[in-house]
């Protein structure tokens, strides 16, 4: 099915109750407008729920094809701002994203679970980002982490990655440490809550699955499958479920560089996921000093458009967690 002309003064979405009890799942799409995969694949599965090709038993499942109905309009990334960065309610929202999130957040909170779909810019494979181990500390206390997991190794991809909160922190730091001005640069470690942390945070749990470059033909069947796939795991519609994908490839994000003027430039056009070597030129700041990959690892989500004051790129290394 198609979705009907979108409002960018309202939030639509689509919910389907079984009659049994059961866990609670929202699935969303479009968090970032140009981000379309998981618009298309939500589409397929209310056409298969409204054609009959599929049933709702048990729980309840909720799907937001389009979080974000003024960046997916105009087919960027952002209406105002990033909705998955700082995302939390707000009496006093400021722009777009804020009423948004007011809304989103809400129905996030009434869920047990989050299946967050999402595409990159460069070209790559799928993967999955999860959070971190079960913890009480104060940056992201958890205690679904085996549910996350059991998630994630039936999306279907086989490359998962952890460490998003930790290392969005650690740049917290350094960017004050280095006494920059407010504004040039987010210094709050709450800017780097999206989706899944928020849900977190609210006491569920979910994953990120990035399915493949934007314009992939294929994403849309990642997004599908792993609808599909959740919904069979969760015991939602009877489903087959297929086995996860191993052997998994599990990652971890070590650190976050910043991109600190517009003469910084990469040495070369870098793809997620690119292997570095200890010591490999990654690329040269303005002044023409290096940027070296301080061990062997990975580039993670390289962002030639990154404006000064902002994410550069990552770095990952092999997780020691596995799935």
């Amino acid at each position: 099915m198609s979705l009907p002309p979108l409002s960018t003064r309202s939030l639509r979405a689509h919910q389907f109750s079984g009659l049994a009890p059961g866990p609670r799942l929202i699935v969303t799409g479009a968090v970032h407008g140009n981000e379309t995969a998981g618009t298309r694949g939500i589409e397929r599965v209310l056409a298969e729920i409204e054609g009959g090709q599929m049933e709702i038993v048990r729980g309840c499942v909720t799907f937001v094809p389009v979080c974000n109905p003024l960046a997916y309009r105009h087919g960027r990334r952002m209406g105002e701002r990033n909705l998955n960065r700082r995302l939390q309610p707000t009496a006093t929202p400021q722009d777009f994203e804020d009423r948004i999130a007011n809304v989103l957040c809400r129905w996030l909170a009434a869920h047990d679970a989050l299946l967050d779909l999402h595409s990159f810019r460069s070209p790559g494979r799928p993967f999955v980002m999860r959070g971190p181990a079960d913890n009480r500390g104060e940056l992201e206390p958890f205690a679904h982490a085996q549910a996350e997991a059991r998630l994630a190794a039936h999306a279907g991809p086989n490359r998962v990655v952890d460490g998003w909160m930790d290392t969005y922190a650690d740049g917290v730091a350094r960017r004050k440490a280095r006494g920059l001005t407010p504004g040039a640069v987010h210094e709050d470690p709450s800017y780097g809550v999206g989706t899944t942390e928020y849900m977190r945070a609210v006491g569920g749990y979910g994953i990120t699955l990035e399915c493949g470059q934007h314009d992939d033909p294929a994403a849309p069947d990642v997004a599908h499958h792993a609808i599909r796939q959740t919904l069979a795991l969760l015991g939602i519609a009877e489903l087959p479920l297929a086995p996860p994908a191993q052997p998994f490839e599990c990652l971890a994000l070590a650190e976050v560089v910043d991109r600190h003027a517009e003469g910084d430039r990469f040495a070369k056009t870098w793809t997620s996921f690119d292997a570095l070597a200890e010591g490999e030129l990654i690329a040269w700041r303005a002044d023409g000093s290096e940027v070296r990959a301080p061990q062997a690892g990975y580039i993670v989500f390289p962002d030639l458009g990154a404006l000064p004051g902002h994410e550069w790129f990552y770095l990952a290394q092999a997780s020691t967690r596995p799935l």
